[in-house]
């Protein structure tokens, strides 16, 4: 009893000192999980600047698609028509990105004679659609397949999936489960969400810093409980087994090409590995991209029959 007096009234140095400590203990922990909970909440509703374009008038004759996931809001699609029955390659943006980015990829395979995809998974800040950073992404892309699934005008048993960052990891988790894909390109993809989420925090800046990192993965991890016990890519990938993969690596991205280059090493074949100077395909100069589309597109003629 004296002592917690002492603690609460100190007057040796000694118990002056403890109190300090306690104080400043107590706040430090206070103001990491205000930090923490800011800097989640700034990553799970990314603005991705998505500008919209005119359909009607677009090259490719694109239209709007509408699918739904079991528990969550409606999402949109743009389907570009290819050859009748043909197989579907859904392309899937990464963190933070637009689909209106991958337009000029999408172009490039519906010139192949693919039906072609853009699903977006992000909306504009609060008031659009949050991210799991893959977790319920994985539930809309199956949203989006079965959607295109009821179509007569493809092949309802034949899809490709891109992906990159977190379209890769939404593509790769679906691939596992979902015997209608058929073919999976992916790039700068990670094991669990929880990679991406330590990226994007370093990326602020406060990576290094003590409690900062720990505190901001339990709080995604507390929004995502419900997910959270979802085994990772690697223990899942023996599924794949059969199924094409190419995987590739963006040497500017270190910390994704290795965890791509772990994915890939432990993936069935059959597989590929390919790395490009540069990832962020609406980032790359026009000869990038050009040779882009063109290692995307063999990969889907030689492993994607129509």
């Amino acid at each position: 009893m004296a002592l917690l007096t002492e603690i609460r009234y100190p007057t040796h140095w000694y118990s002056k000192s403890i109190a300090a400590f306690l104080a400043l203990s107590f706040f430090t922990l206070v103001a990491a999980a205000i930090i923490s909970g800011f800097l989640v909440y700034n990553i799970v509703t990314p603005r991705s600047g998505s500008q919209p374009i005119d359909l009607a008038n677009f090259p490719g004759h694109p239209e709007q698609i509408s699918y739904s996931t079991e528990d969550g809001p409606a999402h949109d699609g743009w389907f570009f028509p290819g050859l009748k029955s043909a197989p579907t390659i859904l392309l899937c943006p990464g963190y933070g990105q637009g689909r209106e980015e991958l337009l000029p990829l999408a172009t490039a395979l519906q010139e192949q004679g693919y039906n072609v995809t853009l699903v977006q998974f992000t909306g504009d800040g609060a008031k659009g659609i949050g991210t799991t950073l893959g977790y319920r992404e994985v539930q809309q892309l199956r949203g989006a397949i079965s959607a295109l699934a009821q179509r007569s005008d493809l092949d309802r048993s034949r899809f490709g999936l891109w992906g990159t960052d977190m379209g890769g990891y939404a593509a790769l988790s679906l691939a596992e489960s979902d015997p209608r894909i058929r073919a999976v390109a992916i790039e700068s993809v990670y094991g669990r969400p929880q990679e991406m989420l330590r990226l994007l925090v370093n990326r602020y800046g406060i990576g290094s810093l003590p409690l900062l990192p720990n505190f901001a993965e339990k709080a995604f991890n507390w929004l995502n409980y419900r997910d959270g016990a979802a085994p990772s890519l690697e223990q899942r990938l023996p599924r794949l087994a059969g199924v094409p993969k190419l995987f590739i690596e963006a040497s500017d991205n270190s910390d994704l090409a290795r965890t791509t280059a772990r994915l890939y090493l432990q993936a069935p074949e059959p597989k590929e590995q390919a790395t490009i100077l540069h990832g962020n395909y609406a980032g790359m100069l026009d000869e990038e991209k050009r040779s882009y589309e063109n290692r995307i597109a063999s990969f889907f003629l030689s492993n994607l029959a129509r």
